[in-house]
């Protein structure tokens, strides 16, 4: 398959494993929505610039946007990789989508910086599993009735089709959240 053929459908799939709307993804970039739509359906064939810019967006290289979906056996991600390639998402979330190479997962695990008043409040949904794990700091998370504080340590499996939230209680936390 040609890159003109398969980069934008190849892009709308890493942003969907993130679980990231078009908009997110625009704001990130500084350019509209309907923008990427049109690469996104193949429709337009962005400048190296823009790939750059989605790519950063989606926490990965170019390279990565213009593979042909590869399979791998094995994908590690450095430290320094994890710091240089956090994300900011529009509800005040920091993220770093682990495993981005590694293709047709069967879960996604993220890495989240949260800091008070920077997080805004807002209640997610979606289909699937998730497991939170924090490393550092306290959160409150609710799900649906239940609302559970979670010092560095402590874990919490849960249905994601039950509305639910995380919200920082210490200055900053980082928690590891593994959707599946």
């Amino acid at each position: 398959m040609t890159l003109a053929l398969h980069l934008g459908s190849h892009i709308r799939r890493l942003r969907l494993e993130q679980r990231r709307t078009q908009q997110e993804i625009a704001d990130a970039c500084g350019f509209t929505k309907s923008l990427l739509s049109k690469i996104e359906r193949n429709k337009v064939m962005p400048p190296v610039a823009t790939l750059v810019k989605i790519a950063n967006a989606l926490g990965t290289r170019v390279s990565v946007l213009i593979e042909t979906g590869r399979r791998v056996a094995s994908v590690p991600t450095r430290a320094a990789e994890v710091a240089e390639n956090m994300i900011s998402s529009d509800q005040g979330y920091w993220i770093h989508p682990y495993a981005t190479r590694f293709g047709h997962k069967r879960m996604q695990p993220f890495l989240f910086t949260v800091r008070q008043g920077e997080v805004k409040e807002h209640h997610l949904s979606h289909e699937g599993e998730e497991f939170l794990y924090v490393l550092e700091g306290c959160v409150r998370v609710q799900v649906g009735p239940d609302e559970h504080t979670l010092y560095a340590g402590d874990a919490l499996y849960f249905d994601a089709a039950y509305i639910h939230q995380v919200i920082p209680v210490t200055d900053e936390a980082r928690y590891l959240d593994i959707f599946a």
